[in-house]
């Protein structure tokens, strides 16, 4: 093959392959990050201990609680007056190990359900049961001699967490992310050694791969720096924006450190093999061997 085609075929695997290194990256997070009921359940576990994440749980919760009063009861002109007992009540709660197992627990129970809907057909939306939360609120304000706690009424309230008529769109991401999640990294891997393998120069080739690879890296952690700040933008104004942070930060986690270790490892290896290429002693020049020379006569 001539140099100038093996050249060439070696720039457009390698650019290919750093295209695909922060779309393979993101993908295989979602696919298998996201998807593991196991380290989701862990990965969202510390937020258990956030104190935005706690006044958005206090908040919600008290909130439901007034209101399920409310609907039962007559009663009011009181609520002003019940509402900081349930507020402290609830907030005395999520301080609890009780808490914390019950926040494993629903996490656990969400995730499951929304993995049964993206891979199985069933068309009912996605809902998750508040009431052994309210359970344990009830309990603690009858606890605390709160005259209204004995008439709180436990129900089951059904919170949506994916819409029905949104599904079958959602299935179909699912499953284009679950194949994208596997081929997409392997393909940046195999673009990548077929581009060095047909190098002409394979340090020049290995080092722009690293190069490449950086600056995947670095363009991931930006997109997620940025996706943080247009999820929180579009989300509703009674939204509490700290807690949502919190749980983006939590959830891209792993993300971010995967961003930076591209961008590390890109720069180990194209440094390296600069440096190699930089501290190798030269070569010595090749002599060509010389061939006897017949004496000329001398001219008389």
């Amino acid at each position: 093959m001539p140099s100038r085609l093996r050249s060439a075929l070696s720039a457009v695997l390698i650019a290919l392959s750093c295209l695909l290194v922060p779309f393979g990256a993101l993908a295989a997070w979602a696919a298998y990050g996201l998807a593991d009921t196991g380290r989701y359940v862990t990965t969202m576990a510390p937020l258990a201990a956030d104190p935005a994440v706690r006044e958005a749980v206090v908040d919600t919760v008290g909130d439901g609680v007034l209101r399920a009063v409310d609907e039962h009861l007559d009663v009011h002109p009181v609520r002003g007056s019940v509402r900081p007992f349930v507020h402290d009540a609830v907030r005395s709660f999520t301080q609890t190990q009780a808490f914390r197992l019950a926040w494993d627990t629903g996490n656990r129970i969400t995730h499951d359900a929304v993995l049964r809907a993206l891979r199985g057909s069933d068309e009912r939306a996605v809902t998750v049961d508040l009431a052994p939360v309210t359970a344990q609120v009830k309990r603690q304000l009858i606890h605390d001699h709160v005259t209204l706690a004995v008439h709180i009424p436990v129900e089951h309230t059904e919170v949506p967490v994916l819409p029905a008529d949104r599904l079958t769109k959602l299935r179909k991401g699912y499953h284009v992310l679950e194949v994208a999640g596997f081929w997409l990294p392997v393909a940046a891997v195999v673009f990548a050694a077929g581009g060095i393998a047909l190098a002409v120069h394979r340090r020049r080739a290995v080092v722009a791969t690293g190069l490449g690879t950086a600056l995947g890296g670095a363009l991931l952690a930006a997109a997620v720096a940025v996706g943080r700040g247009l999820t929180l933008a579009d989300l509703p104004a009674d939204v509490p924006h700290p807690a949502a942070g919190a749980v983006y930060d939590a959830l891209t986690g792993t993300l971010r450190t995967t961003a930076w270790l591209l961008l590390g490892l890109g720069l180990a290896v194209a440094l390296t093999a600069w440096l190699i290429r930089r501290l190798r002693p030269p070569r010595p020049p090749r002599t060509s061997p010389t061939t006897p020379t017949s004496p000329t006569r001398a001219e008389v």
